[in-house]
């Protein structure tokens, strides 16, 4: 955990400055420290962590520093969990209550481990709990610190529009809503679905989430919705430069990344994946093939510099 509060930002007057926000999702292994410095260079209004188990979190210190690294250029963000009880939620937002500007709890996540254990997505069974926890924390912590929590869409519309609306009356600050259900995967997205939510509960900020992979997308899905925010997450592990318009990553936006990964310590093992992400779609199949097989920093370095040369000169 960061040791230094930082000012807070009000989220909330964050969606009203803009027609809709740009937000980095909470990505699993992904969305961490580095890798939202990046988006944030970018037109990235808004970052998440990745998904955090509040009850490891609570009880151990080193969870705390392994799960939750941030600094003062790290602003505005929200720091997403995973809780069941009342009592670790609360009490994950009190230590991140110095360092970020909101909480949100999830209940999207469809992996298997998740669901089997009464987290993520499985939380939408039990929406009394999920009011529970959020106003509980909301009572616990002063405004403009924002609580808000991640659904997924449900097989009957209705019990989706009535979960909004029991969160909006439970004083839920925004709502981030997965075009999908859980046992959807690759499906196309239902923005008319997440419309409908924006329309049943007016004055709550909805967060589109799902397929957004350009800037034409996102002002589609936005005419479409009506929504306060749009949310990208493989979008932007593939472009982290989508929302500045770039269709494709581009080299200078690879050299960056590279630049803050390793001065911020990132493990070359995530570093090395991003940058297989980012240049998919522009490498040969020959040039994937070697890229994938480099196993160390100097020999990547020197992959780029021959490869890119005017970008990676050292």
């Amino acid at each position: 955990m960061s040791s230094e509060e930082v000012e807070r930002v009000d989220v909330l007057e964050l969606f009203k400055s803009k027609k809709y926000l740009n937000i980095s999702a909470p990505m699993v292994r992904y969305s961490k420290l580095p890798f939202r410095k990046l988006v944030r260079k970018y037109n990235c209004d808004l970052c998440f962590t990745p998904m955090i188990m509040a009850d490891s979190f609570v009880v151990s210190e080193l969870a705390r520093w392994n799960e939750f690294v941030t600094d003062a250029t790290d602003r505005p963000l929200i720091a997403q969990f995973a809780a069941k009880t009342v009592d670790e939620f609360v009490t994950a937002a009190q230590l991140v209550y110095p360092y970020c500007d909101g909480i949100d709890l999830n209940c999207g996540c469809p992996q298997r481990w998740a669901m089997q254990d009464g987290y993520g997505a499985k939380m939408l069974r039990s929406p009394e709990l999920i009011c529970d926890l959020v106003k509980q924390v909301r009572a616990s912590l002063p405004q403009p610190f924002t609580v808000s929590v991640k659904i997924r869409l449900q097989s009957d519309r209705k019990q989706s529009v009535e979960l909004c609306r029991r969160l909006q009356h439970c004083g839920v600050s925004f709502l981030s809503v997965h075009g999908r259900t859980a046992a959807e995967r690759r499906q196309p997205a239902d923005h008319d679905a997440i419309g409908l939510l924006a329309s049943a509960c007016p004055g709550l900020p909805i967060v589109a989430n799902g397929d957004v992979d350009s800037v034409q997308v996102a002002e589609k899905v936005h005419e479409q919705t009506g929504c306060a925010g749009v949310m990208s997450a493989r979008g932007l592990l593939h472009n982290p430069a989508l929302f500045s318009g770039f269709e494709q990553t581009p080299i200078e936006c690879v050299r960056e990344w590279v630049d803050v990964a390793v001065s911020t310590g990132l493990s070359y093992g995530c570093l090395h994946r991003h940058i297989e992400m980012m240049l998919e779609e522009q490498l040969s199949a020959a040039d994937k093939r070697l890229l994938h097989c480099m196993n160390c920093l100097p020999a990547l370095l020197d992959f780029m510099q021959q490869t890119y040369p005017q970008h990676f000169l050292f």
